[in-house]
């Protein structure tokens, strides 16, 4: 297989799953935890919210190293979507592909994110707002009293054999359950 083949391929399981083991064992090696919500807490650390809440009076210094992740998430998606995807377009199962047109999303499987939601015509709708604030504000307070996000929990929490990560990841897969089949069909 040429490189360039592999690199516009999706890449087989044994390589990511290789890779996150990898960075998972230096962060355990080093006695870091990894998880993309902290990093909420440690930009309004920064941003000087510890005047106002006792949660963000940490040494948010500590956990630069954790930024670095978010810059490379942005990055690495950026450069993931513009340069090593030919075609956005994804190949779904024709039952999910009817059951989306039956609540009104247009063209299901153009794109990675669906434009019924993300699209700008939508975002600055009503809807639109509302679905992303009330949305945010679940997973933002959702995250918090978890102790953590999907991430930290489900790849950091796991890795370290933690029982409180593993009734988390149970909990966000029941609550993505549930919003997949009880709530979006409302929504939309």
């Amino acid at each position: 297989m040429k490189i360039v083949e592999f690199i516009y391929q999706p890449w087989p399981w044994y390589v990511s799953g290789s890779l996150i083991a990898l960075v998972m064992f230096l962060l355990l090696y080093e006695g870091k935890n990894f998880g993309m919500s902290a990093n909420l807490r440690t930009m309004c650390s920064m941003s000087g919210a510890g005047k106002w809440a006792d949660f963000f009076q940490f040494d948010w210094k500590s956990q630069k190293w954790n930024l670095l992740v978010v810059f490379g998430a942005i990055i690495g998606g950026y450069v993931a979507s513009t340069f090593l995807i030919e075609d956005q377009q994804i190949n779904l199962n024709p039952v999910t592909l009817e059951a989306l047109n039956k609540m009104g999303f247009e063209e299901p499987g153009k794109s990675y994110v669906p434009l019924t939601i993300y699209g700008w015509d939508n975002v600055f709708t009503l809807k639109g707002i509302l679905i992303l604030l009330f949305g945010g504000f679940m997973i933002g307070f959702g995250a918090r009293y978890a102790g953590g996000c999907t991430s930290g929990h489900a790849i950091s929490g796991l890795s370290d054999l933690q029982i409180p990560s593993l009734i988390a990841v149970v909990g966000f897969f029941i609550g993505g359950l549930m919003m997949t089949h009880l709530i979006l069909p409302i929504i939309f």
